[in-house]
């Protein structure tokens, strides 16, 4: 199994001078001390007007940052929002492709679509056409990737006259592609496309292995007809982590920060009502936690076997990777037996400290991940191998790149020259 770390750049109100500053300048410390450790990823979301519960609006700042403060751990983009309103598909292409070659060759490219009200309507993306905007945009993105030049596109909302988008990506033929998934008719949706899914949800490995078992007999079925022109078969899942011998400790470090994530993510995506510059939801949340899932009594109790969500009486509360070395070794252990190819932790939440998080992810560095590290480049290239016939039957399917018109000119400017 692999291994990631996750940033949103959580930034609960009230807030303080300097403090924003201090919150980016940690998390790139975080980030150096992980690749140091052996954390095999670091994602970083794209996310607008989203207070408090994500100050990440320009990730592509960020990871060229993180490119240069580290050697080895790949550069993930968890997402990059495809909806022209967003970002012009030939800018991803551009900007996807510098920081592939200023990192040498380590970006992994998420993508999705948005969801939340204050984003579609800040850009004027339209809900109903989103999805189908995301797919005419990963289909362009990839062209321009691989066609030299970019013979054009005429779309619904991509209109291009052919360019050569330069520059390229080192990843050949492209960096490995993914979605964002919080359903399973999205894990669905990401093997019909043949790219990895990054799954939001807080599931439990029984429920994992569901989607797990779908999302790979998908992959090899004719039903896989590959978004890009190399297929990414991985699945990924999300939890709140803090490591600490003592489970009480953990729990005061880590439960509210990882309770803040979840309730801040729903007040955007779904209960919330929000007065831009006004609304505290940290303030919110410390009041009405309990009624939308985030228990702190559930939550806390101690001496108990670890699952995404704790339950009493039928009633749960999320705990995510929240815990002592043998609890979340124990965790992880079944989530990897269902065949989840990489655990990324949420750690960067709520109020929860640098320091906190960084014992927190030496810890688990030391006593839990060599385990599940020793034998991956293995287990990877035994799954390659088995899925190699699917693969390659699957990317026949795709349509090959659009070759360009050798006689095309690009026509002079009109008028005074400037």
């Amino acid at each position: 199994m692999k291994f990631g770390i996750f940033y949103e750049h959580q930034f609960p109100k009230p807030w303080g001078p300097g403090a924003e500053h201090k919150l980016f300048k940690d998390a790139l410390d975080q980030v150096e001390l992980g690749d140091k450790l052996g954390y095999d990823y670091v994602w970083e979301v794209e996310h607008h007007f989203l207070e408090e519960y994500s100050h990440s609006s320009a990730p592509e700042i960020f990871l060229a940052a993180c490119s240069q403060r580290t050697k080895r751990m790949r550069l993930g983009h968890g997402i990059v929002a495809l909806p022209q309103g967003y970002n012009h598909t030939a800018r991803i292409a551009e900007r996807i492709a510098t920081l592939d070659l200023v990192s040498d060759g380590r970006v992994d490219f998420g993508t999705g679509e948005t969801s939340s009200n204050a984003e579609l309507d800040g850009y004027q993306v339209v809900r109903e056409e989103k999805r189908e905007e995301w797919t005419e945009a990963l289909d362009a993105v990839t062209r321009m990737f691989v066609e030299e030049p970019f013979a054009g596109y005429d779309g619904k909302f991509l209109k291009m006259p052919q360019r050569n988008v330069i520059p390229k990506v080192l990843q050949k033929p492209h960096p490995p592609l993914w979605v964002a998934c919080s359903r399973r008719d999205t894990i669905h949706l990401a093997a019909t496309k043949g790219i990895g899914a990054l799954s939001f949800s807080f599931i439990e490995p029984e429920e994992a292995k569901a989607w797990v078992d779908d999302y790979y007999n998908t992959i090899q079925s004719e039903e896989c007809i590959p978004g890009g022109f190399a297929v990414n078969p991985n699945l990924a899942i999300v939890l709140p982590m803090m490591c600490h011998q003592d489970e009480e400790t953990a729990i005061e470090r880590g439960l509210d920060g990882g309770h803040f994530f979840g309730y801040s993510l729903a007040h955007f995506y779904a209960f919330g009502q929000h007065k831009p510059g006004i609304t505290n939801i940290w303030e919110e949340f410390k009041e009405r936690r309990g009624l939308f899932g985030f228990d702190r009594k559930i939550a806390s109790r101690t001496g108990d076997v670890l699952g995404a969500q704790m339950l009493e009486r039928g009633t749960g509360s999320l705990r995510g990777a929240i815990g002592t070395p043998d609890q979340l070794r124990d965790l992880i252990r079944k989530y990897a037996e269902v065949g989840v190819d990489q655990m990324i932790f949420v750690s960067q939440a709520g109020n929860n400290k640098h320091e906190h998080i960084c014992e927190s992810m030496e810890l688990l560095a030391k006593e839990v991940l060599p385990e599940f590290q020793e034998g991956e480049k293995e287990r990877e290239t035994k799954k390659l191998e088995r899925l190699a016939p699917a693969i390659e039957k699957a990317l026949a399917r795709r349509e090959p790149p659009h070759e360009s018109d050798p006689d095309y000119i690009i026509p002079p400017p009109q008028g005074a020259f400037y």
